[in-house]
């Protein structure tokens, strides 16, 4: 049988699991994700871990541990998130010392709420990386305008970055910049620039999302032809600022001194219509060093039909930039669209963690008058 999977992971795409829950790591599936199908990381969000924490009973010792001890909603959410992320870790420690340190990452992320303050999205990412205590996790923070200069400070102070919710290639070029002041700070504060990784992930299908609603809203058969173009191009034309970037001399100099690159990774890879090919935003965005965060349908769907063609990014980056020329050629505003998704994105994710946090608090309360679940409880 052809190992899909392998081909992707040979191809220079490090496959990623977008997912996480207590139940995946009693039951051994993450592991054998790790073991069977070549999956080297995991990513989570506010909104996979208000879905772990609805759906299973398998918080409930916990939950009980933390009723009794008193401790706020906020402190529950952070212990219950940060035991799952530093068992993930612990799970993908293989390969994380097999890649010397740049695969086998699993993220945490910062809240939501914060998404827009500076200081307390750094004072967060520092209490995350002491909290879960393991070399190989990534802090999530936000690119948002405040969270650039978060991204500096976090990593000058030794600690490893996955800068989340990028839409638009000149955000991800201030992503980039915040990147390599954070590493040139850390160099000048001592830090070992080898144990520091990075990744920047660049949204997909919610490009094509709310670029096609619009397409429809403009109606031309030139607009409707651009239909499920624009995420694809989005993203190569990352890849072309990418390899800019880092083919620099600035560049160069840090990894003289044992830098890892900031690798793209391509997030919302799950397509939204069912029109699409179920694995197009992974057969289109096969490029050497990248990394591509999956839901499990995904990863099984390429694993079953997959195809690997080489790198479908670097050959293409002319054809990236015309479709942008037709689409605002037929009225697409892509600050609006960028903004827009920037918006909902962070929006998104405070609602999960609002939804978190009020989950949680009914079953703190639940535990306090020995109820097993939330409904139960007076």
């Amino acid at each position: 049988m052809t190992d899909r999977l392998a081909e992707l992971s040979a191809a220079g795409v490090a496959v990623w699991l977008d997912d996480l829950s207590r139940v995946r790591l009693t039951s051994g599936s993450l592991d054998k994700l790790r073991t069977e199908q070549h999956v080297v990381g995991v990513t989570t969000n506010p909104s996979i871990f208000q879905k772990a924490l609805s759906d299973a009973d398998a918080y409930d010792e916990q939950l009980r541990d933390l009723a009794l001890q008193g401790v706020t909603v906020e402190e529950a959410v952070r212990l219950m998130t940060a035991k799952d992320v530093r068992w993930a870790t612990d799970v993908f420690r293989p390969a994380y010392d097999a890649s010397n340190g740049v695969d086998g990452r699993v993220s945490i992320e910062v809240d939501p709420r914060k998404a827009h303050e500076t200081e307390s999205t750094v004072a967060e990412a520092k209490t995350l990386w002491w909290l879960v205590d393991r070399p190989n996790l990534y802090i999530k923070i936000p690119a948002t305008l405040a969270g650039l200069p978060a991204i500096t400070q976090v990593l000058g102070a030794g600690i490893s970055v996955n800068v989340t919710l990028i839409f638009s290639v000149e955000r991800y070029g201030a992503v980039m910049d915040a990147f390599l002041a954070g590493l040139e700070l850390a160099k000048a504060n001592g830090h070992d620039l080898s144990k520091i990784g990075s990744v920047a992930s660049f949204f997909v299908s919610r490009v094509d999302s709310e670029v096609d609603k619009r397409l429809d809203k403009i109606g031309s058969d030139e607009a409707k032809a651009l239909k499920g173009k624009a995420a694809i191009a989005n993203a190569r034309l990352a890849y072309e600022a990418y390899t800019k970037v880092f083919g620099s001399d600035r560049w160069k100099a840090l990894a003289g001194a044992g830098a890892h690159p900031q690798r793209p990774l391509w997030a919302s890879t799950g397509t939204k219509n069912p029109e699409f090919l179920d694995t197009i935003y992974v057969e289109e965005l096969i490029a050497p060093g990248t990394v591509n965060t999956m839901p499990e349908p995904v990863i099984f769907a390429f694993e079953d039909h997959g195809t690997t063609r080489g790198d479908t990014i670097t050959g293409n980056f002319a054809d990236a930039h015309k479709v942008f020329t037709d689409l605002a050629a037929v009225g697409i505003d892509f600050a609006d669209v960028f903004k827009v998704l920037e918006d909902e994105g962070v929006e998104k994710f405070e609602a999960s963690w609002n939804e978190l946090l009020e989950g949680v608090a009914k079953s703190l309360k639940a535990a306090s008058s020995g109820a097993k679940h939330p409904s139960d409880a007076a």
